[in-house]
């Protein structure tokens, strides 16, 4: 089934299901006036003499060098080639996808003066299956995400490599096989399709939808930390939350109390405890998840224009009432600050899950404050070390995730002769995200292993009913810890638990506290 993507008001909903599900995405067929229109204005000023920069002009600080109209189709050619210089790890295909949708939502607003056939193959690349293989570095996100885009260009004028029917290949070879057929770029059209900032804007959103992933489980795993060291839930009491405001300080009080509801472990020391107050990774996890996850809903918003807005150079702005049906005016839409800006929220956002979630788990193996629970969470301390090391690992991941955390959007340098002296590094800002929230899924997957291990500790004394629902999801793949065993797939298990959803699927959160738009 192909979706139809409308230009300007296409969901964040929408791109996750292309992302998740693949398969074909084109353009609402309303688009095509607009983007003809475009065109049209594009051609007529390539057939003048006036320069018009990215038409018959060179490009950057060649922006001066005049183009004859014979040689504008080489032009494109050639910036196409010459902007090939991405390198490292190939992008993944369901980024790479989501990268070209994004990219097919910009040339829609039909402000970038390309054919409708231009648009047709990335449509027809899509629905075939032929992802260009994009290195994922050599962007500094100005002048758009120059030399990622450029590969994708590249297998679109049958040049670079794509993967098809899961092979590796020439471009032209990976077309030839789908059935398709390269194109010949005309007048401008080379430009709007590498000018844009589609591949931060994809990572990033890959990095949000992960992040949302890590934030909603780590209420969960709060929630079993909180009943395994038999913490107080008078914290979590709603009137503490409203008083303050904050939206997501509050959903996750409200879902934290929830899950916990009707746990035994939790009645039986309402009275006489002899503690007066939990420490802070217990206590305060509402008001630092809560402000975490309402960073993550102001990047969602800011991602999801970034997604539908038209962010090539120079924009074709079409005016019938204009003498010459329009401008082609030069601007700095490429620019990707607000995308880096993004990133780096998310970034802060992810860090600071890990960092109290891993606090979490020390408390839980340190016996001096887990009230009562073996050291390191194992029935026989001393002749096995139980968990001790897992939660060395979890604070080598949550120390590496704060080192990334530092933003990168304050780390211009300028480029292209000076020309580009300011520019966003809204792309590593964003590829970054992937490897932080992997960190994070383990740390929270650790998390699960010992909350579920401590509960273990209270028997006869039962967790809630979704608790317990939550711990059977994570028995399936991690047995308790009854001695010591090789624990690698263990922690690599409960991080898929995280990654994937599964353990949030076993207890019923909120929307918002889930990521959902509002």
């Amino acid at each position: 089934m192909t979706v139809t993507l409308t230009p300007g008001t296409t969901t964040l909903s929408t791109l996750h299901h292309i992302w998740t599900h693949g398969g074909a995405a084109a353009l609402t067929p309303d688009a095509r006036p607009g983007v003809e229109a475009a065109a049209a204005l594009v051609a007529k000023a390539a057939a003048g003499e006036a320069a018009v920069y990215g038409v018959n002009t060179g490009f950057g600080k060649l922006a001066s060098v005049k183009i004859a109209a014979k040689d504008t189709a080489r032009l494109q050619r050639n910036l196409i080639l010459s902007h090939c210089c991405g390198v490292g790890t190939p992008l993944d295909a369901a980024t790479t996808r989501l990268m070209m949708v994004l990219k097919l939502l910009s040339l829609g607003r039909g402000a970038s003066g390309v054919a409708w056939s231009t648009v047709a193959v990335i449509e027809g690349m899509l629905a075939k299956g032929v992802n260009p293989v994009i290195p994922d570095q050599g962007s500094v996100g100005a002048s758009g995400d120059l030399a990622p885009l450029a590969h994708m260009a590249a297998v679109m004028i049958g040049e670079g490599e794509a993967v098809f029917d899961g092979t590796r290949m020439a471009g032209g070879d990976a077309l030839k096989a789908a059935g398709l057929k390269p194109i010949t770029l005309g007048p401008k059209e080379g430009l709007a399709l590498i000018n844009g900032t589609q591949f931060s804007t994809a990572c990033a959103l890959v990095g949000l939808w992960g992040a949302w992933a890590n934030a909603s489980a780590s209420v969960v795993t709060c929630a079993l930390s909180t009943d395994a060291i038999m913490g107080s839930t008078a914290p979590l009491e709603d009137a503490i939350h409203t008083l303050r405001g904050h939206a997501g300080q509050i959903a996750v009080a409200r879902a934290q109390r929830a899950l916990m509801a009707g746990s035994e472990i939790r009645e039986s020391h309402r009275d006489g405890d002899t503690r007066v107050q939990d420490p802070y990774c217990i206590r305060c996890q509402p008001q630092v998840t809560g402000a975490a996850m309402d960073l993550l809903h102001a990047a969602a918003r800011t991602l999801e224009i970034e997604a539908n807005a038209v962010t090539d150079n120079p924009l074709v702005l079409v005016d019938d009432s204009h003498p010459d049906g329009g401008l082609i005016v030069s601007g700095g839409n490429f620019h990707a600050e607000p995308v880096g800006f993004a990133a780096d929220q998310i970034a802060v956002a992810i860090s600071e899950i890990g960092a109290i979630a891993q606090r979490r788990v020390a408390l839980m193996v340190d016996p001096t404050l887990s009230f009562d629970l073996p050291p390191f969470l194992t029935p026989d301390p001393g002749l096995n070390s139980g968990l001790m090391i897992a939660e060395v690992t979890t604070a080598a991941l949550m120390s590496e995730n704060k080192h990334l955390a530092n933003p990168c959007t304050t780390d211009s340098t300028p480029t292209s002769a000076n020309q580009e002296d300011h520019v966003s590094m809204a792309a590593h800002a964003a590829r970054r995200l992937a490897r932080m929230n992997a960190n994070l899924n383990v740390i929270l997957g650790v998390e699960a292993i010992c909350g579920a291990q401590g509960i273990g500790f209270r028997a006869p004394l039962q967790t809630s009913d979704t608790l317990q629902a939550v711990i059977a999801t994570l028995r399936q793949v991690v047995p308790a810890v009854a001695e010591d065993r090789y624990m690698a797939p263990s922690l690599e298990a409960a991080a898929t638990l995280i990654r994937e959803g599964q353990l949030v699927a076993s207890a019923e959160l909120p929307a918002f506290v889930r990521g959902e738009m509002a």
